[in-house]
């Protein structure tokens, strides 16, 4: 079911875009591109939820303050503030977790590699079989070996991506957590992907690598959006009475 729902359909269009492109890691990248642009608007969502989040900590703040012997109604209280301002918390993690199936999925598909086989076994009847399918990128990577060169790439882009995506200073303690553990992960991330990547085909690493540009590209034009254009959500007075 897995390999029907997702590795197939991924396999099949790298196939296509290769015999369009004439080139495996062209089509590595576009089709990187068109999977984050099909999760944009969850990104966009999740990430107008930090926003607010941030923006109501000092509510939250006063809810713990007056409620602190009381969790449940604490809780409950901090519940109804999201619901009140359409905030879902959970977001994050959402996009985590429809994100995972698709890396594997892609996973799957560079590791079988393109081959006789993996054409026999996978490829659409109405989609053109190619009699070869070079795995270079601009002919000079070999896409089926691992890089070392891309994977200390990848992890540069990675660190960047970790330092655009502080979370801002809100003068909180909860905001100052928020910042450390962001810190924190500037470092463990591109460590992370040091070791992964070092021991998969290069394929994987640029999927990676292009995924990562993409999200820096997009923190920064989303970032834009909420803090420039959307100055309602930003300006607007909330008041911190009544919690």
């Amino acid at each position: 079911m897995f390999n029907q729902l997702l590795t197939q359909p991924i396999f099949n269009a790298l196939v296509v875009l290769n015999n369009l492109l004439g080139d495996f890691g062209f089509a590595i990248i576009l089709i990187t591109i068109l999977i984050r642009l099909i999760l944009y608007p969850l990104f966009y969502k999740s990430m107008k939820n930090q926003v607010l989040i941030t923006k109501i900590q000092p509510m939250i703040k006063e809810i713990q303050e007056k409620h602190k012997d009381d969790r449940q109604v604490q809780t409950e209280k901090i519940m109804a503030l999201y619901k009140e301002y359409k905030i879902n918390p959970f977001s994050g993690f959402l996009i985590i977790l429809i994100q995972i199936p698709i890396f594997i999925a892609i996973y799957n598909v560079f590791l079988a590699g393109v081959t006789p086989a993996t054409l026999d076994q996978n490829l659409y009847s109405f989609i053109s079989r190619p009699e070869i399918i070079i795995t270079n990128f601009l002919s000079i990577l070999n896409l089926s070996e691992r890089s070392y060169a891309l994977t200390l790439i990848t992890a540069a882009a990675q660190y960047f991506l970790g330092m655009v995506s502080l979370p801002k200073d809100t003068g909180t303690k909860e905001g100052a957590q928020a910042r450390n553990i962001a810190k924190k992960m500037m470092v463990i991330g591109p460590i992370l992907t040091l070791l992964i990547l070092g021991t998969l085909p290069s394929a994987v690493g640029l999927y990676w690598l292009t995924s990562t540009l993409f999200s820096l590209v997009q923190q920064v034009y989303i970032t834009r959006i909420i803090y420039g254009q959307d100055q309602g959500l930003l300006s607007e007075s909330i008041p911190t009475s009544g919690v």
